[in-house]
């Protein structure tokens, strides 16, 4: 198979608030390279990187807001996250651990700092990333997996380290998440010297987040800790090695190929669909969530 090559690096934009405890670089849409189109079905990649939060009696939070027409995975690195929803849906993300919403028709969600974890404070590192739905099922249910570290396959490399598969599959072997569309989501958790190969189509939307670490992409290219690298359409294999102890957060999808109409918290198909998302909004359909 031909090697994917590397369409571009690129570093963090300054980091913003939101609400008072996520302080995020936006990668996906906040770069030009990097919109909903040219990264569906991936439709938004905030990171939270490395942070100190000091301790405090009141979690910090984003307070509760909407969603309609994509899911939302957090995945936690450090620190705890507690969240609610108008589903019935709730609990802790913990160390290690994901969340995968699906927003689906509509849900309201609040996220804040674990009650216990916020009075100490401490390092914080989250990612969030959107995935978008199939026109054909935004307006389904909405549903949470609960992934906690312990469910998710790892597929042992021996002295390289391992590979921690959230969706999608790595070496045939199959992550705990069910999505909507063909979707990889996975960390390479490699040893100094350790290396990985990953192969995915040519036309499927790639690319390595550097949590941790300082790695080498396909032999030749250095990519820093906090840097995300895009891969070209064309190709389907390419390899890293960690300089160091390293973490990468991999991302591939099939692209949907249908057209996006974003608004907000809402990712639809069409803009009366978005003008139907906010009246049923302000007509309470998304049900009740208490502050």
């Amino acid at each position: 198979m031909a090697t994917k090559e590397i369409e571009k690096v690129v570093s963090p934009k300054p980091a913003h608030f939101v609400g008072d405890g996520f302080r995020v670089h936006n990668f996906i849409p906040g770069i030009n390279s990097l919109d909903m189109k040219r990264m569906d079905p991936f439709i938004m990649l905030d990171y939270n990187s490395k942070f100190h939060f000091n301790g405090t009696e009141q979690p910090r939070d984003v307070d509760v807001h909407p969603h309609r027409g994509f899911e939302t995975v957090t995945i936690a690195y450090k620190g705890r996250v507690q969240h609610h929803d108008s589903a019935g849906g709730g609990g802790i993300i913990g160390e290690g651990d994901v969340q995968w919403m699906t927003a689906a028709k509509g849900i309201l969600h609040k996220e804040y700092h674990e009650k216990e974890w916020a009075k100490s404070g401490g390092i914080f590192q989250m990612v969030q990333l959107w995935v978008n739905l199939p026109s054909v099922y935004k307006m389904s249910c909405p549903k949470y997996q609960a992934i906690p570290n312990t469910k998710m396959t790892k597929v042992d490399l021996a002295e390289n380290g391992y590979i921690e598969i959230i969706a999608g599959t790595y070496n045939n072997q199959k992550g705990p998440a069910s999505t909507f569309s063909p979707v990889h989501v996975m960390n390479a958790k490699l040893k100094k010297s350790g290396k990985a190969e990953f192969s995915f189509p040519a036309d499927y939307n790639t690319a390595a987040l550097v949590i941790e670490g300082n790695i080498t992409v396909n032999g030749d290219k250095e990519i820093p800790v906090n840097h995300l690298v895009l891969f070209k359409n064309e190709g389907e294999t390419f390899t890293i090695d960690a300089q160091e102890d390293s973490i990468v957060l991999i991302i591939s999808g099939m692209p949907l190929n249908e057209p996006i109409y974003a608004h907000g918290p809402f990712v639809m198909n069409s803009r009366e669909e978005i003008m139907q998302a906010f009246e049923d909004y302000n007509l309470g359909r998304f049900g009740y969530l208490a502050d």
